[in-house]
């Protein structure tokens, strides 16, 4: 179960080597939770560790009163976490009472509450438990793309939520990526605790080190931001590290639930109150955030299309890097440009950091040797696409990959696009 909000897991995945460390469990930090506790008047019973973030840790719950397996999210308890949770409350409120039937693909909250104990006052989240990351769903097949037919399946999943977000409700996610979509189900069966029949614990196992079975399987750098929202940037992934012998071992995606759900609001924000400083992470950031420009819902699109090529493909779209001479997102432009072409000038020169990439043609100023490679060819001489399919999904893709943010269609428009039907 991936969960929304500055820490997020998988419940399918792998890593439990690496955890929070204890330095995080002292006063304005972590809640020492273990196996057999009970939370919100014993309602909801914390059964293992889910996993970890900056902001929080994450536990699959039983609900006694209703009989089902929820994510319980505890967030740390210092002033400035408590304040995003509130903030993500908040998203998730409008969320889930826009969406009564819960059929808009979008993470459901279903309770929040406070819960005291030794290291302070924690703020706490219950949504439905859910499955998979595309992430892990990428990286189960080894990297090799999942097939068109998936990709169109969870490409609609997804326009159909971020069309809810943006033009039903007014909110930006700001932090779309496959980590962030997650499937309704487990890939492995073995690891949902409704399919394996798994008995919920109820009582407390003292014996239990209370920080628990890490199951996460990307870690993120995580920075604080200004404002209510205090928000993450993620700066890199780590491998999956043992999810490879299982990689190799089972690579079908036959009778896998491809249903799936954005999640993780703890960035999102309401379109007429954006947040200060720099959004989404590095691979999926639009152009017009790297340049300092402003940014929109087509910030959101713009990420959509980098996570599309990259269930269609295995790997990133971009992948920049900090060259000789150049920095990170001096090499992110340059990425952009060699494969969408030379963004107008206009858009180029209406940053607060403009001047400090492009000269006054609109060139960059430290990366001068640019290597057109559109995108249609990329499908075709990198990833052995068919012409016909690398034209489809090119043309998909191309108008989503627009440098001028108000040229890119709506979610509502790529649904109605002919690659999707």
């Amino acid at each position: 179960m991936a969960f929304f909000g500055n820490g997020y897991c998988s419940s399918g995945s792998e890593g439990e080597d690496e955890d929070e460390g204890m330095e995080g469990y002292r006063k304005g930090g972590y809640h020492a939770a273990r196996p057999g506790d009970r939370f919100a008047g014993g309602r909801f019973v914390a059964q293992r560790k889910l996993g970890w973030g900056n902001f929080s840790t994450v536990w699959l719950a039983y609900d006694t009163l209703l009989s089902r397996f929820v994510a319980l999210k505890i967030q740390k308890s210092a002033r400035d976490y408590a304040q995003a949770a509130l903030h993500e409350i908040e998203l998730l409120s409008a969320i889930a009472k826009g969406d009564p039937t819960n059929s808009k693909n979008v993470v459901q909250l279903l309770d929040h509450f406070k819960h005291a104990g030794p290291n302070g006052q924690h703020v706490c989240l219950v949504t439905e438990f859910l499955g998979d990351s595309l992430l892990r769903l990428i990286r189960y097949n080894r990297n090799k793309g999942i097939g068109l037919s998936r990709v169109k399946e969870i490409c609609r999943s997804v326009l159909i939520g971020l069309d809810y977000l943006h033009r039903e409700l007014g909110i930006i996610h700001t932090d779309l990526k496959p980590e962030n979509v997650l499937l309704v189900s487990t890939i492995n069966p073995s690891k949902d605790p409704v399919r394996s029949g798994f008995t919920p614990i109820l009582e407390r196992a003292e014996s239990n080190q209370y920080s628990g079975s890490v199951i996460s399987f990307s870690e993120k750098m995580l920075k604080m931001r200004a404002r209510r929202a205090v928000a993450k940037i993620s700066q890199r992934r780590v491998s999956l590290g043992g999810v490879a012998a299982e990689m190799e071992k089972e690579r079908s995606l036959d009778g896998i639930s491809l249903k799936c759900k954005i999640v993780d609001f703890g960035n999102a924000c309401w379109g007429s109150q954006q947040l200060a400083g720099e959004i989404q992470t590095r691979q999926y950031r639009a152009p017009e955030v790297i340049i300092g420009a402003g940014y929109s819902y087509s910030a959101d699109m713009w990420s959509f299309a980098c996570m599309a090529f990259e269930l269609a493909t295995g790997e990133v779209l971009f992948a920049p890097k900090t060259c000789q001479g150049c920095s990170e997102d001096e090499d992110h432009l340059a990425l952009m440009m060699e494969t969408l072409g030379k963004m107008p000038k206009k858009i180029a020169s209406s940053g607060t950091r403009s001047k400090d990439y492009f000269d006054r043609h609109g060139d960059l100023k430290r990366v001068r040797r640019l290597k057109f490679w559109p995108l249609e060819r990329v499908l075709v001489q990198r990833y052995n696409f068919t012409e016909p399919d690398a034209h489809g999904l090119a043309d998909f893709l191309r108008p989503i990959l627009d440098f001028t943010p108000e040229n890119r269609p709506t979610a509502a428009d790529c649904l109605k696009h002919t690659w999707l039907n």
